[in-house]
């Protein structure tokens, strides 16, 4: 494998003399299609359903997505570390957007769920080595500031999304909600041919990808996230396609096991989990995953059938979330650099329990400047606990194994949100089946509430919601809880971070 840059220190990341701020650029442009994305589609369902027809498979429009994308970041995390970011990057634009343009021309469901996941297939390269190239570009001390960037742009895309699609499902084709990538697109990627240049890094033999490897790890991940996204869903949970994927998939665990421990250079290494650093924040960061699941898809229902908000109102409910986050985050930094990356994850992350185990104690019915207050804060702790980690594996890796840890990271982070959705799904459903006497979903039930007409009396349903988003929030809690475990017992009070050598003055860039 190739090794560091010629005059760099193993951990030192290979970072341009000048012209950073357009790659910089390059970088939040290509972040924003990634995140635009997971939000912007939803709003324009009725339209495709209504103008292609598959209202039985649409979902798949997000699940063949979000397979495509998680499975691939430790085959892209790999790639990046052996043949360089920039190849890796690039190809996952052109595959992003060349999925973009198959959607815009997609005749019927089928063919636009296998375009989806084309881009998939795209962003699972644009997130991972996103990621990666800004502990690249920016020393550990500077890093914080790359990271706070990213976090904002995936913020407001996460709010701008939603609001975006609803605007070109009403006055516009929905097709134009594929093509609007290409422009932006096409800018990232021009900046990204033109101004990103790695250096030059010592003559090696010419690398061996596992490739077997990287067949099983997309098999074993495409079968078990198959398995957890249609589980309740598609059919129960107890029946034979749920028992045969989840049966096949653990049968492709030892498959991948077996392969990649006869691997000379496997795509998933051992030491991502021999490090007890790396292992402790893989795990970690599932569990928050995990708990994400809570506010992003459960608040949103609450507020309108239990608060009665508009789906406008219901929006800025969660979006408060978005805005602490980022600056967070950013001030993160002044409190790791005192008492460590671990200690401060571990103060974010036990602040983030204490304020999903206060959900539940709500008022009912409250009034949304309540759980909008509880969002705010859990936005603050929870970029008190993420970025640290992020930033503290990155500094415990050179650059030819940042790509693989950063990858791994991110995985475990879309396993745990995966897992969370099948898991707290299955607990809302079940509770508001045992308050209402019989089977229902809290999509039906909130469906219901959303037509007046449709239910004489509305009283016992909210009741039912509230119980149900309550009992999320406590395994959310638990989740936390787990998190927290997890830093206390598996990490290391101080990482061992691989010392970097400073930036020249002149180096120094205004980005």
């Amino acid at each position: 494998m190739p090794g560091p840059a010629p005059g760099t220190a193993a951990g030192t990341a290979p970072r341009p003399a000048r012209g950073r701020g357009p790659v910089v650029a390059a970088l939040m442009l290509a972040m924003a299609l990634a995140a635009v994305d997971a939000t912007i589609v939803s709003t324009a369902v009725p339209q495709i359903v209504g103008a292609l027809g598959g209202f039985s498979i649409f979902s798949w429009l997000f699940s063949g997505y979000l397979l495509a994308a998680t499975v691939t970041l430790p085959v892209y995390g790999k790639l990046s570390d052996t043949f360089g970011r920039k190849p890796v990057l690039i190809v996952g634009c052109v595959l992003f957007l060349l999925g973009s343009v198959l959607c815009a021309l997609a005749r019927n469901m089928e063919s636009l769920i296998a375009f989806r996941v084309v881009q998939g297939l795209g962003g699972g390269a644009v997130q991972g080595t996103v990621q990666t190239l800004a502990a690249d570009l920016y020393p550990l001390k500077e890093r914080p500031k790359i990271q706070a960037k990213l976090s904002t742009v995936w913020a407001t895309s996460s709010v701008a999304g939603p609001a975006l699609g609803g605007f070109i499902a009403s006055y516009a084709d929905w097709r134009w909600i594929f093509l609007i990538n290409l422009p932006i697109g096409l800018v990232a990627l021009w900046l990204i041919v033109r101004h990103l240049h790695e250096p030059a890094r010592d003559a090696v033999p010419r690398p061996r990808v596992d490739w077997p490897g990287a067949l099983a790890v997309f098999a074993c991940g495409g079968t078990l996230l198959t398995a957890l996204v249609q589980g309740g869903v598609a059919w129960d949970w107890l029946s034979a396609p749920s028992l045969g994927l989840f049966a096949a998939g653990l049968a492709l665990i030892a498959v991948v096991v077996l392969v990649e421990r006869r691997a000379a250079d496997p795509i998933i290494p051992g030491w991502v989990w021999r490090r007890p650093a790396i292992a402790a924040v893989n795990l970690a960061l599932g569990a928050l995953g995990l708990l994400m699941v809570a506010p992003t898809v459960f608040l949103p229902t609450y507020a309108q059938s239990v608060l009665g908000l508009a789906p406008v109102a219901a929006g800025f409910v969660l979006s408060v979330m978005t805005l602490s986050w980022p600056v967070s985050a950013a001030l993160s930094q002044h409190v790791y650099r005192r008492i460590g990356f671990r200690n401060t994850a571990v103060t974010g992350i036990s602040a983030a329990a204490a304020l999903l185990f206060a959900f539940p104690l709500l008022p009912y019915p409250g009034t949304a400047w309540q759980p909008a207050l509880l969002m705010l804060l859990l936005g603050a702790a929870l970029g008190l606990f993420q970025l640290p980690l992020i930033v503290g594996v990155q500094s415990t890796v050179g650059w030819a194994e940042r790509g693989t840890a950063t990858a791994s990271v991110l995985f475990c982070r879309q396993i745990g949100q995966t897992l969370g959705a099948a898991l707290f799904g299955a607990v809302a459903n079940g509770v508001l089946s045992a308050r209402l006497g019989g089977s229902g979903s809290l999509d039906s039930v909130a469906r219901a509430l959303d037509d007046p007409g449709a239910v004489t009396d509305p009283e016992p349903l909210r009741r039912a919601v509230d119980a149900a988003v309550d009992a999320v929030y406590l395994g959310a809690a638990c989740a936390a809880v787990l998190a927290l475990g997890v830093l206390l017992l598996l990490a290391p009070r101080r990482f061992p971070v691989l010392q970097e050598k400073p930036v020249l003055p002149e180096e120094q860039d205004k980005t």
